[in-house]
């Protein structure tokens, strides 16, 4: 509630959403924590969109709470699309692309599109043997 009179702007308000959201998710109040996750994300959008790292990871955030949530396929929208800015912004060598692009994949097999699965897979294997 001590942040929640700041700006929005405020650094730290955005900092005690993003910890509050995290630490909700991590002790099982999962439900309790999508809202807030869900905030954070709009507040990082809306005033640190200078900021596509931060940005990125709260939509990793919200990816991981939508998949506790059995809401998988909303979560599988978030991931490709955390993939796909990722290679724009690293490109596919880099070990973070490397990291979500797995993540991506286990989602793929998770919901049995297997096709997919493979593909991405079999063109992250070769670039992750050479990077890693």
């Amino acid at each position: 509630k001590m942040y929640l009179g700041r700006p929005e702007i405020d650094v730290m308000r955005w900092a005690a959403m993003g910890s509050l959201g995290s630490c909700l998710r991590e002790n099982g109040r999962i439900a309790e924590a999508l809202p807030v996750v869900e905030a954070n994300l709009a507040l990082s959008r809306r005033n640190f969109s200078f900021d596509e790292e931060n940005i990125l990871t709260a939509q990793a955030n919200l990816s991981a709470c939508l998949t506790d949530l059995e809401r998988r396929d909303e979560a599988l929208i978030l991931e490709r699309a955390i993939y796909a800015r990722r290679v724009a912004i690293n490109g596919v060598s880099h070990e973070e692309t490397i990291m979500i692009g797995l993540n991506l994949g286990w989602s793929l097999v998770d919901l049995e599109l297997w096709e997919e699965a493979k593909q991405l897979l079999r063109d992250q294997l070769p670039v992750a043997r050479q990077s890693l």
